[in-house]
């Protein structure tokens, strides 16, 4: 019996915080309300602050979109001078090779140009779509002894035959190396429609700016009629 009256003390002085908390809160939420509503009814009066307000937020999206559009110019210009030379090629990890290609792709117009190559990307290292709309896709075999490494052979070509057109889509089937091809993988390469990149034609892809469809023969026509047509 002599516990009840100290539980009843600490009832009261919870319920007593409590309210304090409650009308604090009553009172911030007041004076913030009475704060919005001063600053509305000064910019109501002063109605030209907001104008000047909206003009400089103009002005810096403005500055911002030109920047952005600076940037853009300056990424294209830089993608079209794109130049490698053999020895860069040749000191690349396979992986940047097949970014190299790529990037080459995108500087001929391939503005699509991905690289896929990893495991399990069934031939296709790097996909792209030229300005006639026609969909290529390209095998990449890095060599970093360059014609000292080993020759690409047929059975290379033949996985790119058997998933190029079939599995990827490809109107152009290309294989792409620094090295060198065997002569029966260039003659399965003409028998099945394929397109062979050796070094010597990978030289004067890389280092000029002819896009590679003008250093290739027999290649289908264009998908759609274009400026380049």
């Amino acid at each position: 019996m002599s516990r009840r009256p100290p539980a009843r003390r600490r009832t009261r002085r919870g319920r007593g915080r409590s309210d304090d908390r409650l009308v604090g809160l009553l009172v911030a939420a007041a004076l913030a309300v009475a704060l919005v509503v001063a600053v509305v009814n000064w910019l109501l009066a002063h109605w030209w602050v907001l104008v000047v307000i909206g003009a400089l937020a103009a002005l810096a999206g403005g500055v911002r979109l030109h920047q952005k559009q600076q940037r853009a110019r300056w990424e294209a210009a830089r993608a079209q001078g794109l130049r490698y030379g053999l020895p860069q090629l040749d000191a690349l990890h396979h992986a940047r090779f097949e970014e190299a290609v790529r990037d080459l792709m995108r500087r001929d117009g391939c503005r699509d140009a991905v690289r896929v190559g990893g495991g399990g990307d069934l031939g296709a290292d790097v996909k792209a779509t030229d300005p006639y709309g026609r969909h290529w896709v390209i095998q990449c075999k890095h060599r970093r002894n360059g014609l000292a490494g080993s020759a690409v052979g047929t059975p290379d070509l033949q996985v790119l035959n058997g998933t190029a057109r079939q599995v990827h889509g490809a109107d152009v089937a290309v294989i792409v190396t620094n090295g060198r091809v065997t002569a029966p993988a260039v003659t399965f390469a003409g028998q099945q429609r394929l397109h062979v990149v050796d070094r010597h034609t990978l030289e004067a892809w890389a280092s000029g700016s002819r896009p590679l469809w003008e250093l290739l023969r027999a290649l289908p026509p264009p998908r759609r009629p274009t400026a380049l047509s």
